[in-house]
């Protein structure tokens, strides 16, 4: 009689346990919904607050302490972000220090050429055509554009790298400037296909190699 008493009272105290801990939950429950979205004099609970509390002018802020009475400060005389300092003239301009065309500055290798190639499929082959002669999608179906010139014409062959870079970032005519769309290396390497294209059209059969002749 009193191991089944002991059994009893068993059953009953879990069942308590799990009522009340369903309890505590409803509880919990109801009172993290009431304070959400509630409002508060007091400062949140930082554990560690670090510098939260400094004395500091936010942007667009008075300060007095300087004459113009600005918390935003202009940058020092001649800052140039990380990465922009242009010193090298020839790869930023495509002119050297005279103001002459120059060649390019990059090491020619197949992963340029293949990165041109990409490039220049995106941004130049809707007006030049895949195959640089002035017949892409854009000049063949009657849009009304400008008709696009031909990379193989003899002009076009003299001109050095530098004046393909130059037309490539700051337009020349009719044609747009693609400099605030293509990073200056893409623009080069762009300017390396190109070259590619021209001598594609005009290669004597020994630079084709023996195995596809």
């Amino acid at each position: 009689m009193g191991h089944s008493v002991s059994k009893e009272t068993s059953i009953m105290m879990k069942r308590t346990t799990q009522i009340f801990g369903v309890l505590v939950l409803l509880v919990s429950t109801l009172v993290m919904s009431g304070c959400q979205g509630g409002l508060s004099d007091k400062p949140p609970i930082h554990i560690n607050p670090n510098m939260d509390s400094q004395e500091k002018f936010e942007a667009q802020e008075a300060n007095p302490f300087f004459e113009d009475g600005r918390a935003m400060r202009l940058p020092v005389s001649g800052t140039v972000a990380r990465g922009f300092l242009k010193d090298d003239v020839v790869y930023w301009t495509g002119r050297d220090e005279e103001g002459a065309f120059a060649s390019n500055p990059l090491t020619l290798d197949q992963a340029l050429l293949d990165r041109g190639r990409e490039r220049y499929d995106i941004y130049c082959s809707v007006c030049h055509g895949l195959a640089g002669d002035g017949k892409g999608i854009l000049m063949t179906g009657n849009y009304g554009y400008i008709p696009a010139p031909s990379y193989h014409t003899g002009f076009l062959r003299r001109r050095p790298d530098g004046y393909f870079y130059e037309a490539l970032t700051d337009g020349i005519r009719t044609m747009p400037g693609y400099g605030s769309q293509i990073p200056v290396g893409d623009r080069w390497a762009i300017v390396a296909y190109v070259r590619a294209l021209q001598r594609s059209q005009r290669a004597p059969a020994v630079d084709v190699p023996e195995s596809q002749q």
